[in-house]
């Protein structure tokens, strides 16, 4: 570190040697562009430098060597003096290295969202944007630095999918509904036996690692009696899982989650579930119930039993729904002109482990469409 700084002085010193006036000129030019930052204007009002011949560097130029520095040895050069801790801890240089951590290239809006929201395990109502100054991003980079990971639950009610935050995609899978019922119904003894088989499954102890669990949309009105729901739920599910020694809890709505993936904080979330299909507006991370959340009684489940009457309009023998989810799940597509569609030659077959071989021609694309003309399926 020491040689790299004594390095990039020297390039500095010659610099400025060479041409006084120009290298007088940029310097003020920079500062005046890094005089809207917070640590240069502290700077300014205590009437601290860089030191000694640092202060010959342009500010901006001392902020792109820390960002090659690294975090870990930028926080180590704050100890050196007062002004490059300051410097050091000024939050645009530690939005920078949060953007860049495992080059996942992060928006800040995100980040910020995720710090001021996620962590309080409900969006707060005022804007993120006024409050982000309140953060010390420096301090957040070093928590985020001594995590070991978190289990992820994805508790929908007809699947459930679990697994690492530290990977992409689910682990592992298990039939919510068929293994342990409607998870929605706050009852405890339900809700343990939920979370125990996951732990179990992932062959880990709860007490070891903080949980990121997605809420399903339920009690989607803005009623008492469903903000009274939706609340039990909750607290059921923190009892439950602090009783397991569980070191922290994030429990947040499908639709929050499925939006912060995105990178977004703001949106129209469409959920298709097991049982139904929601269609959630969400402002900066709070879901809007007084603008109106729909909810309707379509989801993957009907899907299945509207491909299983057209199978049956064909006498197509079958042994029981799981034939029939296989082939909606291996044949069945989403139309982009339907009209055009019922004109083509769709026929493809798929063999069923146990059942045979089946062929679907037009039931493979009139069985999504009901998502987008319910009537066909009777809604």
């Amino acid at each position: 570190m020491a040689k790299l700084l004594k390095k990039v002085f020297e390039s500095v010193k010659i610099r400025c040697n060479n041409n006084n006036n120009s290298c007088s000129s940029n310097l003020n030019e920079t500062n005046r562009w890094f005089m809207k930052s917070d640590s240069c204007l502290e700077l300014e009002e205590l009437g601290l430098g860089l030191g000694g011949e640092f202060d010959r560097i342009p500010v901006d130029l001392f902020i792109q060597i820390l960002k090659l520095l690294g975090p870990k040895e930028s926080a180590r050069i704050s100890i050196v003096c007062k002004s490059w801790r300051i410097i050091v801890s000024d939050n645009r240089l530690w939005i920078y290295f949060l953007q860049n951590q495992n080059q996942l290239q992060q928006p800040w809006d995100s980040i910020v969202f995720a710090e001021k929201h996620l962590r309080s395990g409900y969006p707060l109502f005022q804007s993120i944007y006024n409050q982000s100054i309140q953060l010390s991003f420096m301090h957040i980079y070093g928590q985020r630095a001594q995590l070991n990971g978190s289990v992820i639950i994805d508790g929908g009610s007809g699947y459930c999918k679990f697994g690492w935050s530290k990977y992409a995609s689910p682990s592992g899978r298990s039939a919510t509904f068929l293994e342990f019922g409607n998870i929605e119904s706050p009852m405890y003894s339900r809700l343990r036996h939920f979370f125990a088989t996951i732990y179990n499954r992932m062959q880990v102890k709860p007490s070891k690692y903080p949980i990121v669990l997605s809420v399903p949309i339920c009690h989607y009105d803005d009623t008492e009696s469903a903000k009274a729901a939706r609340r039990q739920l909750k607290e059921t599910i923190y009892s439950v899982l602090f009783d397991m020694n569980v070191p922290a809890v994030c429990a947040l709505n499908q639709a929050t989650l499925a939006l912060f993936a995105a990178r977004r904080v703001s949106g129209i979330v469409v959920n298709i579930g097991f049982h139904v299909t929601s269609i959630v507006p969400i402002l900066r991370g709070k879901v809007m119930r007084e603008v109106g959340v729909e909810v309707l009684g379509q989801g993957a489940v009907k899907l299945t039993g509207y491909l299983r009457e057209l199978m049956q309009q064909k006498n197509m023998n079958f042994g029981s729904l799981y034939t029939v989810r296989t082939l909606k799940e291996n044949l069945c597509y989403v139309a982009t002109d339907y009209e055009a569609e019922l004109q083509k030659d769709t026929q493809a077959s798929f063999t069923v482990p146990g059942e045979g071989l089946f062929t679907l021609s037009k039931e493979r694309f009139q069985t999504g469409e009901i998502l987008f003309q319910p009537r066909m399926g009777g809604v």
